[in-house]
């Protein structure tokens, strides 16, 4: 028995920092990741795709695990880099992409990401483990962008 997790965040920011050293975190995945709270484990599996192992979370006496891997591809002439799930790797599915644009003095983020997370548990949970395992998701994607803000000299 398992239920689906669908998951979907939006944010758009602009920091201080210039376009170049913006696109070169964020197209650096192992980069990127160290600003993603509560990553155990991040292996790169070849051709531009990483396998995340996030740490356990508990819901009472359940213990949950995320574990994914996605595809990323770099575009710096587009100011993209955009990731897809690699199929059959851990228990959930995540896409998702950074959009960079170059203003004068700042550079203007935009962040997307989807998710479906399956989840061992029996469909009678799925009231009450999704609104935790959204909250769980939007709060680290929150402390993320506020370390890559600090990272990136604050935002503008």
């Amino acid at each position: 028995m398992s239920i689906t997790v669908n998951l979907e965040l939006g944010y758009e920011f602009e920091v201080k920092a210039r376009f170049k050293e913006v696109f070169d975190v964020l197209a650096d995945v192992p980069t990127s990741a160290s600003f993603y709270p509560k990553v155990e484990k991040l292996t790169s599996l070849g051709d531009g795709a990483y396998r995340w192992e996030m740490e356990r979370i508990g819901l009472g006496q359940v213990n949950l695990q995320t574990i994914y891997a996605s595809r990323y591809i770099s575009d710096r002439t587009q100011g993209t880099v955009v990731w897809t799930p690699v199929p059959d790797e851990g228990n959930a599915l995540v896409s998702g992409s950074w959009k960079i644009t170059a203003n004068k003095k700042s550079t203007h983020i935009v962040l997307r990401i989807e998710a479906a997370l399956d989840l061992p548990l029996p469909g009678l949970m799925k009231m009450v483990v999704t609104p935790v395992v959204e909250a769980e998701f939007e709060s680290l994607t929150e402390q993320y962008i506020d370390n890559l803000t600090r990272r990136f000299g604050g935002e503008v």
